[in-house]
């Protein structure tokens, strides 16, 4: 099971992506011209997740997409969600 990140490495997460109330999760939401855009990063980080083993939650409505990581079976963050979200920052 991953380490779960300590509170020096939640201050230091990737930018625009917010800390859950209950320090389980982080959130970052995004914002495209078209759905075509929206549809296109969701593709990326598809392959990102699935070349990580590690799959976001996610949702879209039309131009707009909504990410949560979390380590489900670490119980809250680890490095595998700071590596992914540095990683979908830099799309």
């Amino acid at each position: 099971m991953a380490k779960l990140l300590d509170e020096a490495q939640l201050k230091a997460l990737p930018g625009k992506w917010a800390l859950a109330e209950d320090q389980k999760s982080i959130h970052r939401s995004f914002k495209f011209k078209t759905f075509k855009e929206a549809f296109a990063f969701m593709t990326h980080v598809a392959l990102l997740a699935e070349t990580a083993d590690h799959h976001p939650d996610w949702s879209n409505s039309y131009n707009k997409v909504e990410i949560t990581l979390s380590s489900h079976d670490a119980g809250g963050l680890t490095a595998k969600d700071v590596a992914l979200a540095e990683a979908i920052s830099a799309i």
